[in-house]
């Protein structure tokens, strides 16, 4: 394939986290004739990324980041990924422009909530005309649909634990904390924080294990986008693992919001979800129902 490399808008540069996102966006990016160039974070991007333009540079090392920016002629920047920690004071290099805005952009950036940290980031990225766009622009076959995905549909029990862990979702993203709750019998058992959603699902697991969640009651996983969240970095994502330990959680199913959550390897989640009878679904809080009736 012959890569058209920039586009009017200017050359793609795709920063990789953690995780498998990273990677469908670059894919995506290629099959539609662009080029892009991979910045991974060093100790969080979990592949090797030969066969693309690319380079290693620490999670706050912003002078190296402008400078690989400059140097491949970026117009357009997509953020994904994961992001497990973040950086030491000794480890962030800023630019000349943001040392004029210390101690706001730093403080922000060591301490702040997530959202707020990546709407500093982002603000920090198009300071030098630049756009940053989100995951869904470049891959929008990931977003989730309205409705169930699989051949499972949840019930009227699910339906009611779907509505409680997305009432708690929400709140939960107000206060720009996690993106994630669970609800079982109509109770809300946990919320994510910053462990992420794989290791709330254990803490399931071993509520159940322990006694502390009825076995006979199944429940269900929600995830909602932050209502003041920029919809161009951090969408919700699930995976397959996500479909797994739902399982194992003894979950009857995971519900994501349409249009605004991210579904990795759809085939193999529908697939993984239909061996396991668990449903998959999108829901919509601006529906009655959450758009499920």
């Amino acid at each position: 394939m012959t890569f058209s490399g920039e586009t009017a808008a200017g050359r793609l540069a795709i920063i990789a986290g953690g995780g498998l996102l990273p990677s469908y966006v670059a894919e995506a990016a290629r099959a539609a004739g662009e080029n892009p160039v991979i910045v991974a974070l060093k100790d969080e991007s979990d592949r090797r990324w030969e066969g693309y333009d690319h380079a290693v540079i620490g999670i706050g090392d912003f002078a190296a980041l402008d400078g690989l920016l400059n140097r491949y002629g970026i117009g357009r920047v997509v953020m994904s990924g994961s992001v497990r920690r973040r950086p030491e004071w000794r480890e962030v290099r800023p630019t000349l422009r943001i040392l004029m805005k210390v101690p706001a952009a730093i403080r922000t950036l060591l301490s702040g909530g997530d959202d707020t940290v990546l709407q500093m980031v982002i603000r920090l990225i198009e300071g030098n005309g630049r756009r940053v766009v989100g995951a869904h622009e470049i891959a929008p076959d990931l977003l989730a649909s309205v409705g169930p995905l699989g051949a499972v549909a949840p019930g009227e029990d699910d339906r009611r634990d779907i509505s409680r862990a997305g009432e708690a979702a929400e709140m939960l993203g107000r206060l720009d904390v996690g993106q994630g709750a669970v609800s079982i019998g109509g109770r809300v058992v946990a919320l994510e924080g910053l462990e992420g959603t794989d290791e709330m699902l254990d803490r399931v697991t071993g509520l159940r294990a322990a006694g502390r969640i009825s076995p006979r009651r199944r429940g269900a996983l929600v995830k909602l986008c932050k209502p003041q969240q920029d919809i161009r970095a951090d969408l919700p994502a699930i995976g397959v693992s996500t479909v797994l330990n739902a399982r194992k959680a003894g979950l009857a199913g995971v519900a994501v919001e349409a249009g605004r959550s991210l579904v990795l390897d759809r085939a193999a989640v529908i697939k993984a979800a239909d061996e396991a009878g668990l449903f998959v679904c999108g829901i919509d809080r601006g529906l009655p129902a959450w758009g499920l009736e």
